[in-house]
């Protein structure tokens, strides 16, 4: 009987295309399916070859890729240099609205030497010229002719390079995916990955709990008060920081929030550390910036803001608003996470003690994305950003990403910034790096463009008759062509 991988999504992918994917169920299907030319090592230290069998710098801004020779996409055609620079050339066309685009704002050009190489010319040297092209590569012959990318048939019916290949997309109910023959490492052993679509959070534990799904993530109530002790006999639990955090973000558009004795005094009306020990019982962290705490770009020297209900009403008072006019707004969330909507209701509780009056929306995820942040429809979102191990801030904090389809959707803006973050493009040598990324840390935080809450840890539980799972700083995904489920 062949082997079945069951997981869960708590929503339908909306375009499994890697260009264009946005959400987390499109991103992480568009993994099992798509390859980059470079990836991290499984220690995530070293950067390794996918689709490159090597690459190279000629000079400082000149990278040379020599592709993979046995490369096939899952309909057969052969892999090549030209789809690379063909997705390159898709991902900057006027007509393809992705927020990777600003990704590949360095790269002056991408030239096709021969059918298995390629070069490409910086403007300057760039501290991610290797990053960028872990990006999934897409195929010319499939999409060279396609009128309109953005609504193309190809992201539900994706064709990539990868182990996994999707065989059935029944939204809202079940995704399949079944292992690729000619996967250029080796058929992975498992042959079957089936992703069931449960929006609510609570079926989802019901389904682990159950075990229906063989890998899946719990809450700190959960695992502390929801779990009978039988259930660690079937499941393992791995437990780390999440390469993540959970911030609520202002709309600097409205009047309301441009102001920031407003901002200081809403994040001085805030007790974080109160909202980690309601939300994660020790299971979680304050977050005090964009960062990863340990990483080289964190900066320690700034503080967790400390609670100052006095101070709070004073700002508040200065701004024009107390209890005859009192500072109101929404906050919008989605009911992806079972904790999002309950911080909301911590954080309006605390809100309330400043005389402030807050109201929540919480949505499902797709309307919430399509009807309130890319629209920019809000005064506030709770949301959450994942932590690259080489954070890019140009994606969230430069001006120029505060446009159609970027990332920088709350409208921040500061000169310091943009000039600390286009000075760190160009600097590869990494402690110099580092000390730009801290500055830029500490900077927008100041700023309270969000006010950044908390850091969860990431609790996994993996059945055990998966092997051989091997966690590392970059999961515990990066050997899964290898597991088995054993019987």
């Amino acid at each position: 009987m062949a082997s079945t991988l069951h997981l869960s999504t708590s929503s339908n992918p909306s375009r499994i295309n890697p260009i264009l994917a946005t959400d987390s169920a499109s991103s992480e299907i568009a993994n099992h399916i798509f390859n980059g030319l470079v990836k991290y090592d499984k220690n995530a230290k070293e950067i390794i070859g996918d689709l490159a069998d090597k690459f190279y710098f000629e000079d400082n801004v000149t990278l040379i890729f020599e592709l993979k020779k046995d490369v096939k996409w899952q309909d057969g055609a052969p892999f090549s240099a030209k789809d690379v620079l063909f997705t390159y050339e898709l991902i900057n066309a006027p007509q393809v609205v992705s927020p990777y685009t600003s990704t590949f704002r360095m790269v002056k050009s991408v030239e096709v030497i021969n059918e298995h190489k390629l070069k490409v010319t910086y403007k300057e040297p760039y501290f991610k010229a290797l990053e960028l092209w872990m990006s999934g590569v897409l195929p010319e012959h499939l999409l060279k002719d396609e009128n309109n990318i953005m609504s193309s048939k190809f992201n539900t019916h994706p064709i990539g390079t990868g182990p996994y290949q999707l065989t059935k997309l029944e939204f809202s109910k079940n995704i399949e995916l079944t292992a690729n023959p000619t996967y250029f490492e080796h058929k992975p052993k498992i042959e079957k990955i089936i992703y069931h679509v449960i929006p609510d959070a609570n079926t989802r534990f019901l389904m682990l709990k159950t075990q229906k799904v063989d890998i899946g993530s719990l809450e700190a109530m959960q695992i502390e008060r929801q779990i009978e002790p039988s259930f660690f006999n079937n499941y393992k639990v791995i437990e780390e920081i999440a390469h993540a955090y959970t911030y609520l973000g202002f709309n600097l558009r409205r009047e309301k929030f441009q102001d920031p004795r407003v901002r200081e005094a809403l994040s001085l009306a805030i007790d974080r550390e109160e909202l980690v020990d309601i939300l994660f019982m020790g299971h979680g962290q304050v977050c005090t910036g964009p960062f990863l705490p340990g990483g080289p770009s964190f900066n320690k020297t700034v503080q967790v803001p400390k609670q100052n209900v006095v101070k709070a009403i004073a700002l508040l008072k200065a701004a024009g608003y107390d209890e005859n006019n009192p500072f109101t707004f929404e906050i919008a969330t989605s009911n992806s996470s079972s904790i999002r909507p309950y911080a909301a209701q911590i954080l309006q509780h605390q809100l309330a003690k400043v005389g402030v009056e807050v109201k929540l929306r919480v949505m499902e995820w797709q309307a919430f994305l399509n009807m309130v942040v890319f629209p920019r429809e809000f005064d506030t979102v709770l949301l959450g950003w994942s932590l690259s191990l080489t954070p890019d801030p140009y994606l969230l904090w430069h001006s120029d990403s505060d446009r159609p389809g970027a990332f920088n959707f709350v409208g921040y803006h500061n000169k310091k910034v943009d000039t600390l973050i286009e000075t760190m493009q160009g600097t590869t040598e990494r402690k110099a790096l580092a000390k730009i990324q801290q500055m830029i840390f500490k900077e927008v935080v100041g700023d309270n463009p969000y006010l950044f809450l908390f850091i969860p840890n990431s609790i996994q539980v993996v059945n055990k008759k998966i092997e051989p799972i091997e966690p590392t700083l970059n999961g515990i995904w990066h050997n899964y062509i290898e597991w088995q489920i054993k019987d």
